[in-house]
């Protein structure tokens, strides 16, 4: 039997958050996709802890019946996922490719998305992975709604 080729979707923190906290959308819509096996998620430790702090302050203006179903559903979410894992980068290689980005805090964000090369790294921080970024990686960068375009086009 052959393995199946999945989408391989690096997700930014910004897109990871929305998709978990939001009722609908294109963010939830790409991790819809990954808790159903069709895409695979790939989740850096930077993101999954950017995103863990995201939730636990998303959470505390809620109230806790609330607060305990947005951490349930994260939690379902990683098991129904089962991402593909990536460590944080060297701090050595992080100070040597602050080139890369213009933002130091992204920097391993791109070094872990560079060490796992997805199909698609998606963010809505598009200022700081700008079109250069891309260029200077090799990687493709985009927003959820931009891959959901260049998606729709390719069925044309």
């Amino acid at each position: 039997m052959t393995r199946p080729r999945w989408i391989r979707f690096f997700l930014d923190s910004n897109v990871l958050t929305g998709g978990i906290v939001s009722p609908w959308g294109l963010d939830k819509a790409v991790l819809s996709l990954c808790a159903a096996g069709i895409s695979r998620l790939v989740l850096a430790e930077v993101v999954r802890e950017e995103v863990e702090e995201n939730l636990l302050l998303h959470a505390g203006r809620l109230s806790p019946a609330d607060a305990d179903q947005i951490i349930e559903d994260y939690h379902r979410l990683i098991t129904l996922c089962d991402p593909e894992r990536v460590p944080y980068p060297d701090a050595d290689r992080v100070r040597a490719s602050r080139h890369l980005i213009r933002h130091a805090a992204d920097v391993p964000v791109l070094l872990s998305a560079l060490d796992c090369r997805p199909n698609w790294l998606l963010t809505h921080n598009t200022k700081h992975f700008s079109e250069m970024v891309a260029k200077r990686t090799g990687l493709r960068i985009s927003t959820p709604s931009g891959f959901f375009r260049t998606f729709a086009a390719l069925l044309l």
